[in-house]
């Protein structure tokens, strides 16, 4: 080794000699790392601890599972592996978990969900079903068991939970082709000792959290319900939108959970009883619109007999269709599932069943778009309701031409005590010249319940749901090309342009009927009353703003419409009247009754009566 080398090395070792003394830690330094050091290893003794303690309570639950699992009837079904079994046809696809035997996933294949997707109408992160069984020692409950699957294909399916001594617990499936209804049996095989005497009942609880499936939230939610049948009666429901849980004494047909477009529906064949529902409104944004629940029993044969009997039918709240699931029903009752799509009360209901949705079906079959099968509707109803619309008018227009000759008869009689001959002058005047003061309400009582029939028809009509018109995407919902981030209180997120429509034609309407009923008014001497019904007339638009603007566009369409047309009818017929000529008809008419000064109409004749009678009493109250 030379001298340069020895030197370099000499030099090396002095630098790392050199930087160790520099860097050394102090004793502060060396107690921290030493305390830190005990910290970082007691934290991992406790963290070992911790693991011991949760590793002897896992095996000490499945010591106990297994302890159980040896008593229990069915505990050799209580371990598995899921498998996911498929129901389909070109309706509906159905996922069936051996996990519990049911369904747990309902996909509708011909509507799409606002992603354009297809309708996954519940799913088992939202939904379940179990079905228990209270016996001597023990509770059975199907969502603990693994069932064996057999005789699968594409429309049925055997699922079996095997238990000790022979004993069997079996579901079966059975998908109707092109149907979206389901057979479901449940039956057993060696468990009638399991049972006391007299017990037979199968206990069902179901819940679901109804996935908000349309664009406008509190429009799906108003049209949302736990629906169910009494046996041999009518059906009845609680609202999604209501916190509601209500006890039936009654017997049910069948139990469904609804909302607006779509339906999953339980069918017992051996009834419901003893049933208790729920509906908790969950808040808007969540992707859901309530929390749905039900127990309800129903019938089981524990020695295997006779099997219980559901059926189940998943799919579209559509009105037709409904009607035609009595054809799959297994012993050919009457299920009346179109009671699903409800159509208003008695009137109401009758003028949808038997009048719109005639007119509907048959537009939709020449294959009309939505918007213009609603726009024939309406003039159709418009053409329907037209006579006793120009019959109305016309006596309003008797009431404008006579009004001269009422103010007469009102300075003749400026004072209050003299009211009673006053009016009974007037229904003279009215029977002479063949005018009616009441006429002209006529046409308000002739189209309300039109309105209201389409008010509960239109927002029910799956035909409408994802169909365009003009600038709507979407005749069942709200528009959404005018919308913003932040809510406005009273609007919301969004203006709807048809909403504006109606509204403005319903003011529109409001002032020619105002103007029309004008005469009347101030010939019964309603000057106070008039005011307040312009008030009212012209508020009502005002109000029917803020509580349409978060209807579906379909409905406020149709409204608009009827309303124009409405207005329309009002302006023809008063630019057809002739005054003139209406006045000498009715000069004539009082010609032929002027020799007959009592002579009077029904309705005079009953309004003189009823002046005549409280004038009587008034004076007796003098006396």
């Amino acid at each position: 080794m030379n001298r340069d080398t020895l030197i370099g090395i000499v030099l090396i070792a002095a630098v790392i000699i050199g930087f160790g003394i520099i860097n050394q830690p102090s004793q502060e330094e060396i107690a921290a790392m030493r305390e830190a050091d005990s910290i970082a290893m007691e934290e991992q003794r406790l963290a070992d601890i911790k693991a011991q303690i949760v590793a002897d309570s896992v095996a000490k639950a499945k010591a106990d599972t297994a302890a159980l699992d040896t008593n229990s009837l069915f505990g050799a079904s209580m371990h598995g592996a899921e498998q996911m079994l498929t129901l389909q046809n070109k309706l509906v696809k159905m996922e069936v978990n051996s996990h519990g035997g049911v369904i747990s996933k309902a996909t509708l294949k011909d509507f799409k969900n606002q992603q354009k997707e297809p309708v996954v109408l519940f799913d088992d992160n939202n939904s379940s079903l179990n079905f228990a069984l209270a016996m001597k020692q023990e509770n059975v409950n199907t969502r603990d068991l693994y069932f064996t699957p057999s005789a699968a294909t594409d429309s049925t399916l055997t699922l079996t939970a095997s238990g000790r001594d022979g004993a069997e617990l079996t579901i079966t499936y059975a998908l109707r082709h092109e149907s979206y209804m389901v057979d479901m049996t449940i039956s057993s095989r060696g468990m009638a000792n399991f049972f006391d005497p007299g017990r037979r009942d199968l206990l069902v609880e179901w819940t679901d959290s109804l996935t908000q499936q349309e664009r406008g939230y509190k429009f799906e939610q108003q049209r949302s319900y736990i629906t169910y049948k009494e046996k041999g009666e009518g059906t009845d429901y609680l609202r999604a939108e209501i916190a509601t849980s209500e006890q039936l004494a009654e017997t049910l047909d069948w139990v469904a959970f609804k909302n607006q477009f779509f339906s999953y529906v339980l069918i017992s064949y051996e009834d419901f009883h003893d049933a208790t529902l729920a509906t908790n409104p969950l808040p808007e944004g969540s992707g859901y619109l309530s929390h749905y629940s039900a127990q309800m029993k129903t019938a089981f044969d524990p020695t295997g007999a006779k099997p219980t009997r559901m059926q189940l039918y998943i799919g579209p709240n559509k009105y037709r269709l409904l009607q035609k699931m009595n054809a799959n029903t297994i012993d050919g009752r009457d299920l009346e599932l179109q009671e699903l799509v409800y159509l208003g009360w008695p009137l109401f209901k009758y003028i949808n069943r038997y009048i719109t949705i005639y007119l509907f079906d048959g537009l939709t079959a020449i294959g009309l778009s939505m918007g213009l099968v609603l726009l024939v509707i309406t003039i159709i109803l418009k053409i329907i309701v037209y006579p006793a619309t120009k019959k109305s008018y016309l006596s309003s227009a008797k009431m404008r031409v006579l009004r001269p000759k009422v103010e007469e008869i009102n300075k003749k009689y400026p004072n209050k005590e003299d009211s009673l001959k006053k009016q009974q002058e007037m229904m003279q005047l009215y029977s002479q010249y063949g005018a009616n003061p009441m006429g002209g309400c006529l046409p308000m009582l002739i189209q309300m319940p039109i309105w209201i029939a389409m008010f509960n028809f239109v927002p029910n009509a799956i035909e409408l749901r994802q169909q365009p018109f003009l600038w709507a995407d979407d005749l069942s919902t709200y528009e959404n090309i005018l919308t913003w981030k932040e809510p406005i209180w009273g609007i919301g997120d969004h203006l709807s342009i048809f909403c504006v429509l109606f509204c403005v034609s319903n003011l529109l309407y409001s002032w020619l009927n105002m103007k029309m009923q004008k005469d009347t008014m101030a010939m019964q001497g309603g000057g106070g009353q008039m005011k307040m019904m312009q008030w009212m007339m012209m508020l009502m638009p005002v109000v029917f703003f803020f509580i349409f603007n978060d209807y579906g566009s379909g409905l406020n369409y149709y409204y608009f419409i009827s309303l124009l047309g409405s207005a329309l009818t009002m302006w023809f017929l008063r630019w057809r009247t002739d005054d003139k000529k209406l006045l000498e008809k009715l000069e004539e008419n009082y010609r032929k009754n002027k020799d007959n000064p009592k002579k009077m109409s029904g309705f005079a004749a009953r309004m003189q009566a009823m002046q005549e009678l409280q004038e009587k009493q008034r004076q007796q109250r003098r006396r």
